[in-house]
């Protein structure tokens, strides 16, 4: 057991806690200090005087210290018992006033600002009170008054100011937590709408490749050089999700959704004109259009797909409609994701089973300045 307690790291002593607001400045306070000896001084006072005003430094030293690490109630009690100390000291050193400023300090430190401030005026009534019982001048005393309101007035401020940093602190990281998290599932729903579409490409083009590889090699290697390009073009895409980029554009992206209809033998029909969409509206536009064409492949078993994007009395909208039998509702992970994106841009998305599936997302008013979405055959 011995052995283990030599082992074990010795705290250095400190007189202060480690605070980095508190800093050194409790060291520059105790500047007032030697003013306890003023009066002793100028006075010529006798010996027990100096003894008494002696201890009573003494006395009030490790209180001071102590100060900046009580919490809760010993903080009150460091608050009386330097008072105390100044109360005893005043009958016979004047000087002893300066105890009540110390003591003022905790105590404009104290929560909330209401009881700083009684505080405040109880030392205030203290010193009064000696002063007239004990038939102290007024240039004795008022000095003292005067400073109380002076030290606990500025300490109340700078716990203020302290505990407004210090929430500001937490609200920035929990901003920065929220940011994170907020990060965290545009990156699942990105990867989802990524790798749902182009795993089911892939799919259905090795599929294919699979078919034709006895009776038509070539076209089979056709094929499958595109699984090739495709696996590549999905590892690029990926990457740039993560980063947060993405610049294939809405005509790459119907291009893509054509090429995915047609290779699971459902008629595509494009039907796109020019309309304004800004970059963040071009996105969301394509990865609908992603999200929306992987789901009519995999669970409409339908024989035609329309992708029409239109600009109706200033409404820009894009519909995706098929003629399918649906095995289960188009929703989960991709709509969801489908409609927080819409919604983020003051957008609506519905959708109806009506004789197959229609989803309509309908965008908010046209942002000024927006690019011109080129037209798609």
């Amino acid at each position: 057991m011995m052995e283990n307690a030599r082992r074990l790291p010795r705290r250095p002593f400190r007189l202060l806690p480690e605070d980095k607001f508190l800093g050194w400045t409790p060291y520059l306070w105790l500047v007032y200090f030697p003013t306890l000896f003023v009066w002793p001084a100028i006075s010529q006072s006798p010996r027990s005087v100096w003894i008494l005003t002696g201890v009573a430094g003494a006395l009030f030293l490790p209180l001071y210290f102590r100060g900046y690490w009580a919490r809760g109630r010993e903080s009150y009690l460091i608050i009386a018992a330097i008072t105390l100390l100044g109360a005893i000291l005043v009958p016979v050193n004047s000087s002893g006033f300066v105890m009540f400023i110390y003591a003022a300090a905790f105590a404009g430190t104290r929560r909330p600002t209401r009881l700083a401030v009684a505080l405040l005026a109880v030392l205030t009534v203290l010193i009064v009170a000696e002063a007239l019982i004990f038939g102290l001048p007024f240039g004795a005393w008022a000095w003292a008054a005067l400073f109380i309101w002076i030290v606990g007035g500025v300490n109340t401020h700078y716990v203020t100011v302290r505990q407004s940093d210090i929430e500001l602190r937490r609200a920035n990281e929990q901003i920065e937590h929220l940011a994170t998290v907020a990060e965290r599932e545009r990156i699942a729903r990105d990867l989802h709408d990524l790798l749902g579409h182009t795993l089911s490409l892939i799919t259905l083009k090795a599929s294919l490749a699979s078919r034709l590889a006895e009776r038509d090699p070539a076209r089979a290697a056709v094929e499958i050089r595109d699984v090739e390009r495709i696996s590549r073009e999905a590892l690029s895409e990926v990457r740039a999700a993560v980063a947060g980029f993405r610049d294939a554009g809405l005509a790459r992206e119907i291009e893509s959704a054509k090429a995915m209809l047609e290779a699971a033998g459902i008629e595509a029909h494009v039907d796109i004109v020019s309309v304004p969409l800004s970059p963040n509206e071009e996105a969301v536009i394509g990865l609908a259009v992603r999200e929306g064409v992987t789901n009519v492949v995999r669970h409409s078993r339908a024989s035609s797909c329309r992708i029409e994007l239109s600009a109706k009395d200033e409404k820009r909208q894009l519909i995706l409609s098929d003629n399918g039998t649906w095995r289960r509702a188009p929703d989960g992970n991709g709509l969801t994701g489908m409609r927080e994106r819409v919604e983020s841009l003051g957008g609506r998305l519905s959708i109806d089973h009506e004789g197959g599936t229609r989803i309509v997302i309908r965008l908010a008013d046209p942002p000024y300045g927006g690019a011109a979405v080129p037209v798609v055959a």
